[in-house]
């Protein structure tokens, strides 16, 4: 049974901009809560593949436009290793794909992303992905999110946890859920970009501002206790003196009776 968080999720449909980017700075702390998780060994792997995934491999990806973008077999078999040490090890899935050949990894890897460039279709290019032993929606996205982050947002358990309409159950890691999970993103980035931020918001970015929420929250939920108010040009919209107002976690605290007496005399 998985539930969902629902500080996470009112932090994901109420948090603004400025708060967002106060909660992506503490990314490094909650991966740290994270790999303490871990047993020892494993805790320095999961920050050094996170590192690798985070920064080495989009700059490669990059290097590589001209050609087609692409990944290795080795950057394959790297990126699911990251997926699995972030999330639940599941040995079965390293042996699967590393039963894909060097000229497989880069022919759908290449397909996939020049799907993308041409059409923007996510889904298209996640389904070619999918072609390779041992790659299912949630490893096309890891794919995916390391060489178009403005596009495709990494699938995560905490992050699908803390989407609108999840109401407890099993994940189906399905397609239908990753479109259903990209919408929210969208929806997400298009409402943080209006507010105006130090650098554009996108989905990947978005992803990984969720993710160290609900960790930090689970972890080592004092971290979020500086979490700053709103930013005063973050909404145009005016309030009504009566109209509950949100804290700076996004929660709603309706008026006192004495606060509605006063505002009505």
């Amino acid at each position: 049974m998985k539930e969902p968080c629902l500080k996470t999720r009112t932090f994901f449909l109420k948090g603004s901009s400025n708060q967002f980017e106060w909660v992506l700075g503490l990314y490094d702390q909650a991966l740290s809560l994270k790999a303490e998780t871990k047993a020892k060994k494993q805790a320095k792997e999961v920050i050094k593949l996170d590192r690798w995934y985070q920064n080495e491999l989009p700059r490669t990806l990059h290097t590589r436009l001209e050609d087609g973008t692409h990944l290795t077999y080795e950057e394959m078999v790297q990126t699911m290793k990251w997926k699995l040490a972030r999330g639940k090890f599941r040995p079965n899935l390293v042996n699967l794909i590393q039963m894909n050949s060097q000229a497989d990894v880069v022919k759908y890897t290449k397909e996939a992303f020049s799907t993308l460039g041409k059409n923007g279709d996510l889904q298209a290019a996640a389904n070619i992905l999918c072609n390779m032993k041992g790659v299912g929606p949630a490893t096309a996205s890891a794919v995916l999110a390391a060489g178009a982050p403005e596009v495709a947002p990494f699938m995560a358990d905490e992050c699908l946890l803390s989407m609108p309409g999840f109401a407890g159950g099993s994940i189906k890691y399905n397609m239908q859920e990753y479109l259903s999970f990209v919408d929210n993103i969208n929806s997400c980035v298009e409402r943080l970009n209006r507010e105006g931020s130090t650098s554009p918001w996108t989905p990947h970015k978005v992803e990984q501002a969720i993710w160290t929420h609900y960790v930090a929250h689970k972890l080592q939920p004092e971290l979020l206790d500086k979490i700053p108010p709103k930013s005063t040009g973050a909404s145009k919209k005016s309030k009504s003196p009566l109209e509950p107002v949100e804290d700076s976690n996004g929660e709603v605290e309706k008026p006192s009776a004495k606060r509605r007496r006063r505002e009505k005399e």
